[in-house]
Formats: C-alpha cells, structure tokens, sequence
C-alpha cells in the first residue's frame, strides 16, 4: 500500500552546521483486529502484512493453529465518518465449527510482561494453549556458534525498510543450516513476529519445526510465548532476554541465545542444540 515510511521535516545539526531537509521515517498507525466481526484487539503497526499479522497475532493467543481454521481476512471499510477504507481494520472469519473465544480490546492477560499475573500463571497460560511441543522436526537440530554469530548479519541485509529509516525492527525465520526462510519488519519486534507466524500458517507450514527464530532487540516473554506457540526450537536475540523469559524456554525445551552480536553469546536454555567450539 506504499504506507511503510513517511516523510517528515527535520531540523539537523552536523559538526555547527544546522539545515532543513524531509526525513524518512517508518511509518506507524493502529491495526484494530476483529474476529468474527466483533472487536479483539488494537496494536500499533507498520502497515503491510496487516493479514498475516492478524494470523499470526491469533496463532499466538491460541485461538488459530491451522490454515483450515481460517475461513478468510478482509479490511473493514466505513472506518471513518465518510464511510472510506483507512485499510487500518481487519476482521478476521474462523471456519465453521473452530471455536470462538470470548472478544474484548484487551488481549488475553497472559500476552504482555505487565499483565500483573505471576509468572507461574503465564507459564501455566502457555502451557495449557500450545498447540504442538517446541520439536527439532526429523533430524535433531545442531547449530554451531559460527552458524549462529553469522545469522544477525544475514538479518540486517535483508531489512530494506531499516536501511532507508533506521527505526524498524526485524524479525527472521532460518533453517538449521542458516539458510532464510522469511524475514519481516515493523516498528514492534511482536509483530515482525506475528507477521513471521501468520504467513507460515496461512501457508500450511504451522507448526516451524526444526527453524531458528532470530530477532532485533531484546527477547520478552511475548517473544518466547510466540515462538513457542509457532512450535519454534530456537529462538535468538541480538539483546538481553527476560527472566520469564528465560523460564519459558527452560519449560518448554526451547533453546534461548541471547546477546548474539559477533562471534559472542549467551545460552540461557537448550545448550544441548549449540555445538560449543
């Protein structure tokens, strides 16, 4: 829709020198989610993948885990007063028979590191939604350090929107072997995340077994809940992860790398599938 980045007037100043000039900035509006027609969520978003981002963000609250259970998604015109598309709204219809979980703006209480629940009950909350166990697929999955230090790299070439604004984060899905399967970008690192998840189950591949989920930033416990409810074994961050995040992984059996920039990093869980030098 060629809403991505914006343009804005900006003031710079360089060694004494000060100059007016247009900036590009990535571009952030509200996603309203509906399902079924009635309200469920609002997030704050880069436009684009707005379907695959409602996917993705319902695979990680446990309401979709297959590509049959998704009839279809469509924008919502008359989302404004003169009844025009902002393309800002999207509804999202289950296929017959999937249930339909009780709707409200406010997500379900386990998805955010504030939700005021212990941390006992998040890891309960995952636990008892997963729809499949975090599995390594048919061959084991074994990453080397120098398979792993060289994957934030391979990230960062392919974000094209972070290189004409610098303020996108990045999400991508690899194979063991390293090879990029997909990579996503929006102003939330949960849904670079959900938009990651969502194609993959509007595209049959749920549950990613036997991948490596690599993200810009920090690892939050959301970050690992969806990695988890994707079926996800690895998970990578180029930052600090939480601790309930950490306790996820360990819960889970997923392997969690955290502070991966060049050839350092930290195992917090799942040492079993890096092959130390």
């Amino acid at each position: 829709m060629g809403r991505v980045t914006a343009r804005r007037r900006v003031i710079r100043i360089r060694d004494g020198a000060v100059n007016a000039r247009s900036d590009t900035l990535v571009a952030e509006e509200p996603l309203e989610i509906r399902l079924n027609g009635k309200p469920l969520a609002i997030t704050m978003r880069t436009p684009g993948d707005d379907f695959a981002l409602a996917a993705g963000f319902l695979v990680s609250e446990g309401v979709l885990g297959r590509a049959e259970e998704l009839a279809n998604i469509v924008y919502c015109a008359g989302a404004t007063d003169d009844g025009s598309n902002t393309y800002n709204v999207v509804d999202v219809r289950l296929a017959p028979g999937v249930p339909v979980p009780e709707v409200s703006l406010e997500r379900n209480v386990y998805t955010t590191s504030s939700c005021g629940l212990c941390g006992k009950a998040s890891l309960d909350a995952v636990r008892t939604t997963a729809r499949w166990p975090v599995a390594d697929g048919p061959v084991p999955v074994r990453l080397t350090t120098d398979l792993l230090a060289a994957l934030p790299d391979r990230l960062r070439a392919a974000q094209t929107v972070f290189d004409r604004t610098g303020g996108l984060h990045g999400a991508a899905l690899f194979t063991a072997e390293g090879e990029l399967l997909d990579v996503r970008e929006d102003v939330g690192r949960h849904n670079a995340v959900d938009k990651l998840v969502g194609r993959a189950l509007r595209e049959g591949s749920l549950p990613l077994s036997g991948t490596v989920l690599l993200v810009s930033g920090r690892a939050s416990f959301e970050l690992a809940q969806k990695a988890a409810m994707a079926g996800i074994p690895v998970l990578a961050a180029v930052s600090a992860p939480s601790s309930l995040a950490v306790d996820l992984a360990v819960e889970t059996g997923m392997t969690l790398v955290g502070f991966l920039r060049g050839s350092s990093m930290n195992v917090y869980a799942g040492e079993e599938r890096v092959v130390m030098p």
